[in-house]
């Protein structure tokens, strides 16, 4: 009987964990073939886009109902942009609204001050500008101060919306009502 050196038995001993890998991964791996695993069919994002009061509402989702919106919903975008215009700035340029399944985001220019301004609400909440060059000064920060209070109206109104269209809240008598009576009255001037 041969005796193996030290360098014969760590070749055997390496081979042989290197053998046991193998069988390892092929068992690992025909356990995975055994198993059924359920792929949900990825649907792809379709768009709609609607003309309300010289805007865009572009609407993303997955069936053709998620691609609808309600009068109620036009409705409220044209008061947003009026009341964006009435408390914010006169001068701004409105880009499209887009309501996707889970956020809601909407953006413009305010001309005045150069500056762009982004609202969303869902996913990631808040208020974001851009703009290059701004000047800083009481006009600016008198303006960033009505964009902060008017995000708040906007978070609101757009936030029921977004909790109607999942469907986890109905559409309540009672926020047309109260609505209805802040059309009535603005501040306290009577309309």
């Amino acid at each position: 009987m041969k005796h193996k050196n030290k360098k014969g038995l760590i070749l055997d001993e390496a081979y042989d964990q290197m053998k046991d890998m193998l069988n390892l991964s092929r068992r690992l791996q025909e356990q995975v073939d055994d198993i059924e695993i359920d792929v949900e069919e990825v649907k792809e994002e379709k768009t709609k886009e609607y003309s309300v009061g010289g805007s865009m509402i572009i609407v993303h989702g997955v069936t053709d109902k998620d691609l609808n919106i309600t009068s109620d919903e036009e409705l409220a975008f044209t008061e947003t942009m009026e009341g964006f215009i009435d408390s914010v700035e006169d001068l701004a340029d409105f880009n499209e609204l887009n309501v996707y399944k889970n956020n809601i985001e909407w953006s413009g220019k305010l001309v005045r001050f150069d500056l762009e301004f982004f609202y969303t609400i869902g996913e990631s909440n808040g208020i974001y500008i851009n703009g290059i060059m701004i000047k800083i000064d009481e006009d600016l920060y008198g303006m960033l101060d009505k964009l902060k209070t008017y995000y708040k109206t906007f978070s609101t109104k757009w936030s029921q919306i977004l909790s109607e269209r999942k469907g986890s809240v109905e559409p309540s008598a009672d926020s047309s009502e109260a609505e209805s009576e802040e059309d009535e009255q603005i501040g306290d001037i009577p309309v």
